[in-house]
């Protein structure tokens, strides 16, 4: 929930400030420094939870602890990425597959009742999985929509 209100509340402060230092509704843009607000975010969870994030890792996956720190760090590489105009293109598809890459952590953690936080078990639980999955999707369309659709400026 958490990082929906970022992503949402920065949204709004980057529209208006746009809007008034451009004179132009610059949506796109707005959404794309947004979304790299949530990624900054949403990193620093990597690193303040890192023993909780490992809870979350599949059991086959090696090295959880190296990869929940790898993880936090693409999501701030993914943040700079969308706001250098060269570069967004292919961080906004890379950003898109990490989201889906990222998906089967969250259902464990749901399914087992992981707290991302403390890595103890009392968690959300499974009914937590029907706002988790469609955030999923809504931030998958929120890069594509803000980053990839052409629109016309007609």
């Amino acid at each position: 929930m958490k990082p929906l209100i970022v992503l949402l509340a920065s949204f709004l402060i980057a529209l208006l400030v746009l809007y008034f230092r451009l004179k132009q509704i610059k949506w796109q843009l707005a959404g794309q420094i947004a979304m790299a607000a949530m990624l900054l975010f949403t990193s620093l969870g990597h690193f303040m939870f890192t023993e909780g994030m490992t809870a979350m890792m599949p059991e086959f996956m090696p090295l959880k602890k190296e990869m929940v720190y790898v993880t936090g760090v693409l999501e701030i590489l993914f943040a700079i990425g969308l706001l250098i105009p060269r570069l967004k293109i292919l961080t906004a598809w890379l950003l898109m597959l990490f989201f889906i890459l990222i998906l089967p952590a969250n259902i464990k953690a749901a399914v087992e009742n992981i707290n991302y936080q403390t890595g103890e078990l009392n968690g959300n639980g499974i009914e937590y999985l029907w706002f988790r999955v469609p955030l999923q999707i809504f931030f998958i369309l929120w890069v594509y929509f803000t980053t990839l659709k052409k629109y016309n400026s007609a």
